[in-house]
Formats: C-alpha cells, sequence, structure tokens
C-alpha cells in the first residue's frame, strides 16, 4: 500500500499514486474548521480523476470538543455528490489518549479496507 501527505509539496505526486490505487483513504482533521473548504477542494480533485476508485474518508480527531460531527464533514465535504457509482464510507476516528489500544472504530474501517482492496485486485 502506497501512502502520501497532503501537504502542498506533495500533491504533485498524487496523479501518479492515484493511477494505481486500489482505493481512496481521505483523513481530515474534524477540528481543523478553517482547512475544510481546502479539503473538500483537493478531494473532489482527488476523486474526479477516477470517478469509480473506492472512498473511505476518515473524519480524525472525534475527540475532540471542536470537531465537527461526521454529518457536519460528510455536509462540508460535499460527500452526497461523489456520485452513485463509487462505493464510499465515512468513519469518525481518533487515537486513544496512550495510543495502546484501536477503537473498534479502527478495526472495522481496517477491516473494510481490506474487503475492498480484496474486491479489486
Amino acid at each position: 500500500m502506497e501512502k502520501i501527505g497532503g501537504s502542498e509539496p506533495f500533491r504533485s505526486y498524487w496523479d501518479t499514486y492515484l493511477s494505481k490505487g486500489l482505493l481512496l483513504i481521505f483523513v481530515v482533521d474534524s477540528a481543523d474548521h478553517k482547512r475544510l473548504p481546502e479539503a473538500k477542494k483537493c478531494l473532489h480533485q482527488l476523486i474526479g480523476a477516477n470517478p469509480v476508485l473506492p472512498l473511505v474518508v476518515f473524519a480524525n480527531k472525534q475527540d475532540l470538543e471542536t470537531a465537527y460531527h461526521i454529518t457536519d464533514i460528510h455536509e462540508a465535504l460535499a460527500l452526497s455528490e461523489v456520485g452513485n457509482d463509487r462505493k464510499m464510507f465515512l468513519f469518525g476516528t481518533h487515537l486513544t489518549k496512550n495510543g495502546s489500544e484501536i477503537p473498534s472504530t479502527m478495526q472495522d474501517a481496517k477491516d473494510l479496507i481490506a474487503q475492498l482492496a480484496a474486491e479489486v485486485q
């Protein structure tokens, strides 16, 4: 599995990796309200390049009081516009305080990602 960061210097590599990908995993900071419009723009740029690539969105930092709820993230990223031909999943995530345990949501997401990858290979 290849992963590539979302910061500006890495965006020029997106097309190279996206064309070889089995699915797209997009992580957004649920508590960073100011950057959600930029995240939406980047996400739609990525999914526009491949209209059937399965999409898994992680709305991270759900444990913070300032985090948008999942429904707010769905709206802020305009996920209703991703198309009917694409498998799309949205998970609320956060790390545990000491990082020693994996929340059940992350285990569910891991299982889903493995299943999606197996289906497209």
